[in-house]
């Protein structure tokens, strides 16, 4: 599959895997639109991807948390170019707080960006994708969508219910458009800004970087195995490291082990 003048929007294209794809892109001649809530960050990256070839980059900023609006961004964005072939469901926040001590509030502003704004656009865009006879969903979901772990229940909660909202659109829309497809990608530690923005219980930015996105996976690393993962249609993505990856195997398999060891498990 080329990519050459194919039309990709791209959601949290500001930083990280966002940024990481929206340059791979680039280098394969597509046409972008890069979405995020900071403008003068989605200008640099835009600045960036014209140097590397890209057809045609355009930037369409929004808030995945306020979803009553993007319904008319998603018009906007289909007529940037007329069409669009693959949206990337990427944009996102984390947590690091216990249960017990996070705030209804919190949990709900999580639950409006990386659950209901997704879907929102998603929702959005299908008649769009049902007009024009194709289209691709690429969700970027985490380890964290196939596992609980301490400090991130509602993190991990969204990325699960993003998994059955996708699984479900996908066995959907097989049958009358086989051309509409859905990628899942579940990421292990990636060194983004991820953890730096991560919600606490009260509400606020933890501020710091964990040690284990520090030295995670490159967001270049993850965004050119989830372009190889959309050119050969993929259904699902696992692309992390070792012990997130075995994580993901214990739990599947054997459920009663992964919660003796999760339990115990320094992960903060």
């Amino acid at each position: 599959m080329s990519f050459q003048n194919k039309v990709i929007w791209i959601t949290g294209a500001s930083s990280g895997i966002g940024e990481a794809l929206s340059h791979a892109f680039a280098k394969l001649g597509a046409k972008l639109i890069l979405s995020a809530r900071r403008k003068e960050e989605l200008e640099r990256v835009k600045a960036k991807c014209q140097t590397l070839g890209a057809a045609a980059v355009e930037i369409l900023p929004l808030d995945l948390s306020q979803a009553n609006s993007l319904a008319i961004i998603t018009e906007a964005a289909i007529k940037t170019f007329g069409e669009i072939d693959v949206l990337i469901n990427n944009g996102g926040v984390s947590q690091r707080g216990l249960s017990k001590d996070t705030g209804l509030e919190v949990d709900r502003t999580i639950f409006e960006i990386n659950y209901f704004g997704t879907i929102a656009l998603t929702k959005a865009l299908v008649p769009q994708f049902i007009k024009q006879g194709h289209g691709h969903f690429v969700t970027v979901t985490s380890v964290t969508g196939k596992l609980g772990t301490p400090y991130r229940s509602s993190y991990a909660a969204s990325k699960h219910a993003l998994h059955g909202f996708f699984d479900s659109l996908r066995a959907e829309l097989w049958k009358d458009n086989p051309n509409i497809l859905v990628t899942l990608v579940t990421p292990g530690w990636t060194n983004t800004n991820l953890s730096l923005t991560a919600l606490m219980g009260d509400g606020s930015a933890q501020g710091k970087k964990d040690d284990t996105h520090e030295h995670g996976l490159t967001p270049e690393f993850v965004a050119q195995k989830m372009v190889q993962a959309i050119q050969s249609k993929k259904r699902e993505l696992l692309v992390a490291g070792s012990k997130e990856s075995m994580a993901v195997y214990v739990n599947r398999f054997f459920p009663n082990l992964f919660a003796k060891i999760i339990r115990k498990a320094k992960v903060k």
